[in-house]
């Protein structure tokens, strides 16, 4: 056998992951576990290697593990189509996330204003302004 062979935290470290995510995606389904061929050890291998490192690519793009699961699912060459459903269906949310931070950096903007033209003794208008709003 010429392939790459890992153990868990040697796999780990390649992929700049924590042991335990490797655990925690293997319990979720999006990775497999291999068998104990050798002892006790488990190895894993370059295919091993490539899954993680696709799941942490997909999670850094804003994938959830379950769109995750998906994607890894469409896997076959066949449902690429599918894929960019998804796709597209992230890039909407994106995009509405984005949106909704700029209303809320709008409203922090005039909060912040609102604090700095008060004078002496009266509430704060940032905190008075949070107990009024719905």
């Amino acid at each position: 056998m010429n392939e790459i062979e890992f153990t868990i935290g040697a796999l780990a470290k390649s992929a700049g992951v924590n042991l335990e995510s490797i655990r925690f995606y293997q319990r979720k389904g999006l990775m497999a576990e291999p068998d104990r061929i050798r002892g006790t050890i488990r190895r894993y291998g370059a295919t091993d290697l490539a899954r993680l490192q696709f799941i942490k690519a997909a999670q850094r793009i804003g994938f959830s593990l379950d769109e995750v699961a998906e994607l890894l699912r469409l896997d076959d060459g066949t449902h690429c189509e599918e894929a960019r459903h998804l796709a597209e269906q992230k890039l909407r949310d994106v995009r509405e996330r984005i949106a909704d931070l700029g209303r809320i950096e709008k409203a922090l903007d005039q909060l912040v204003v609102s604090c700095c033209e008060v004078a002496g003794n009266v509430k704060c208008p940032l905190i008075e302004s949070l107990y009024h709003r719905t």
